[in-house]
């Protein structure tokens, strides 16, 4: 069970980016990365064609999974993921004030 998923929002702990605080777009499960946005930011030089404008566009490329923490949507903290099984269901808890997430 990914302790992670699409919809969180996470924080930043290593890297250029620290401190930082996006929500994840999507989740590389095989490269153990995710994309999040606003975090990681790179230019990316285009050619236009057939109604899409060239230019330079920012993207946003993955970063590793150990490389962020959750933040609680109930205490508002940047706090490990635990889990805890209920009537044979995974449930994602938070280890700060112990509600579900």
């Amino acid at each position: 069970m990914n302790k992670i998923k699409v919809g969180d929002t996470v924080k930043v702990i290593s890297g250029k980016d620290k401190g930082r605080e996006g929500k994840v777009e999507k989740i590389l499960p095989k490269k153990k990365s995710a994309v999040v946005v606003g975090v990681n930011m790179y230019k990316r030089h285009l050619k236009g064609f057939q109604g899409q404008k060239g230019g330079i566009h920012d993207i946003a490329r993955p970063i590793l999974i150990s490389k962020v923490i959750l933040i609680c949507p109930n205490c508002k903290k940047a706090t490990r993921v635990g889990v805890k099984i209920e009537k044979e269901e995974k449930l994602r808890i938070c280890k700060k004030c112990n509600k579900k997430i």
